[in-house]
């Protein structure tokens, strides 16, 4: 079976930036729902739409291909008595973004912990990178009905989200 829309793809792989320094790698192996379901980036899709078990492929990204170019806007400088008092650097919290188009909510990341001061920043840590997208496809099935409708893979054992 090739890959088509409604079909289930395993895959294993790799994402690299420019320089082929390895920032992801599959483990174990991946599945998704192939045919617009954004569960994997709409170029990879594209790329292996069609193919077979056993395909190798490399997929390069631009940021508007991945996870969108840098937006300084969301990055803030915020007091830090608005965090818990055990704010450390890593943490995420979730809050909306300031001015036009930032509607949503978004989650922000702790950078920095400055005494009264928390810099936080509401971009994809990959936001702004070329990205390399290397797979191997190991295996094609029909999707399941409950896949299509819920508009993901189930894992092995029935229904998981």
């Amino acid at each position: 079976m090739n890959i088509a829309k409604d079909s289930v793809v395993t895959l294993r792989f790799t994402l690299t930036d420019e320089q082929g320094e390895l920032l992801e790698a599959s483990d174990p192996d991946i599945s998704y729902l192939h045919g617009g379901y954004d569960n994997i980036f709409p170029l990879v899709e594209e790329t292996l739409e069609g193919k077979p078990v056993g395909h190798v492929c490399s997929v390069t990204l631009t940021p508007q291909e991945g996870f969108g170019d840098y937006d300084p806007s969301l990055k803030r400088v915020e007091p830090a008595d608005i965090f818990p008092a055990k704010v450390r650097v890593g943490m995420k919290f979730e809050g909306q973004a300031e001015g036009p188009g930032h509607q949503e909510s978004i989650i922000y990341t702790v950078m920095e912990v400055n005494g009264d001061q928390v810099v936080v920043d509401g971009n994809h840590p990959l936001a702004g990178k070329t990205l390399v997208f290397e797979c191997t496809v190991l295996g094609v099935r029909p999707a399941t009905g409950d896949e299509m409708e819920h508009g993901h893979v189930h894992g092995d054992h029935g229904h998981h989200h």
